[in-house]
């Protein structure tokens, strides 16, 4: 067995410099989405396809009429929170490992998304935004005729 000395202020070294460098990131590209402002943050996938953009956020056991998205400023919001367990069964529980509470994302679309057009759904978990392109960001083929 090896001798390793551990250095106590290690760890919030290590914390220090994960948070400054969110911090930088998000300075650094204006993205401040991976920001944590709440007690968990939800994975989020976002695709772009011709017509749209699609955003996955993973929100299990989060009831689908609790999730709050608003369009502000250019900015998309979700937020909501996930109860895993009431006041008079918390003393039950001997492990909590779960993540639970309040959530808040938000994400800075184009200019070529449609806001008046966002729908939102919700299954197995997964909430699903699909933001429109406006019409004149979309590709328009001109046909080429002989004569």
């Amino acid at each position: 067995m090896s001798n390793t000395r551990q250095e106590p202020w290690d760890l919030f070294k290590q914390i220090y410099k994960d948070l400054n460098g969110l911090y930088e990131q998000a300075q650094s590209t204006g993205d401040y989405s991976t920001v944590a402002t709440s007690n968990w943050v939800p994975a989020v996938d976002i695709r772009e396809e011709a017509e749209r953009f699609v955003l996955e956020a993973d929100l299990p056991g989060v009831d689908p009429s609790t999730i709050h998205l608003e369009m502000e400023n250019g900015m998309l919001i979700i937020k909501g929170e996930r109860q895993l367990y009431t006041p008079e069964t918390r003393a039950q529980y001997k492990r909590v490992e779960r993540a639970h509470g309040s959530f808040y994302r938000r994400f800075s679309l184009p200019e070529t998304a449609d806001a008046d057009n966002i729908s939102a759904t919700e299954k197995h978990g997964v909430l699903s935004i699909v933001i429109p392109k406006k019409a004149v960001a979309q590709p328009r083929k001109i046909e080429v005729t002989v004569h």
